[in-house]
């Protein structure tokens, strides 16, 4: 019986073991990427404040998966307050966590994927490398890629998500009074609301010209990204 009891206990941890690993796996999510140069050389003061925060990922089954799929797979926006394609696409001059300044007159005569993210959403996490592998496979003469902070975070939170992940694409922070952090979001920054985000991540292809040209709300194929940005640029 002793005997038996054992064989039992291990079965059961074996078995509890497979579904832990079967569920990270199915998150898509990796581990801590290498930090990129201008992470590397932030100032120390953020770094530590950002080290503080404690960020991890926290994957949920089923994320990730769609990013690999072809275009078709995408699916239509659910938030019917979208801003409509053709629509002059909202102004705006943000800073990244690094106090480097970028405006949408900075991405003018360039397809741009505008990506709106909160650190703890389990989609944007499985997303951060997808976009940074499409990131870095496009013509910066034509494309260009920018994401905003949507739940108003502060510098350390948004910095340590980025560097998590190795992201190199500009990432900009809209705080609209006290910065929120990493699972404490602050208020709804003024280009967020401007740009009518209820969910994460929220995704907007805007024209060389400035005009919307593509709105979606759900984790997206990467695939489904490009193209859009093709026809935007090809559009003007």
């Amino acid at each position: 019986m002793i005997w038996i009891g054992t064989g039992v206990v291990l079965l059961v941890v074996v078995l509890v073991t497979a579904v832990l690993v079967a569920t990270h796996r199915g998150s898509s999510v990796p581990g801590p990427a290498k930090p990129s140069a201008a992470d590397l050389a932030a100032p120390k003061a953020l770094q530590r404040a950002a080290a503080a925060i404690g960020f991890h990922p926290e994957p949920i089954p089923g994320v990730g998966k769609i990013e690999d799929d072809p275009a078709s797979a995408a699916v239509p926006a659910t938030n019917p307050g979208l801003l409509a394609v053709g629509t002059a696409a909202p102004s705006f001059t943000l800073k990244t966590p690094l106090g480097e300044t970028a405006s949408l007159h900075d991405f003018a005569g360039k397809a741009l994927l505008l990506e709106f993210f909160a650190t703890s959403c389990p989609h944007c996490q499985a997303e951060a490398p997808h976009l940074e592998k499409l990131y870095r496979s496009l013509d910066h003469s034509r494309y260009a890629m920018a994401s905003i902070n949507a739940d108003g975070e502060g510098a350390p939170s948004i910095y340590a998500f980025h560097r998590y992940f190795g992201l190199t694409y500009p990432a900009l922070i809209d705080v609209r009074g006290r910065a929120g952090s990493w699972h404490s979001p602050g208020a709804l920054g003024p280009v967020t609301a401007a740009y009518k985000i209820v969910n994460f991540p929220t995704f907007y292809v805007i024209s060389p010209s400035g005009r919307v040209r593509y709105a979606a709300n759900a984790e997206e194929p990467t695939a489904k990204l490009m193209q859009e940005l093709q026809r935007a640029a090809a559009g003007g």
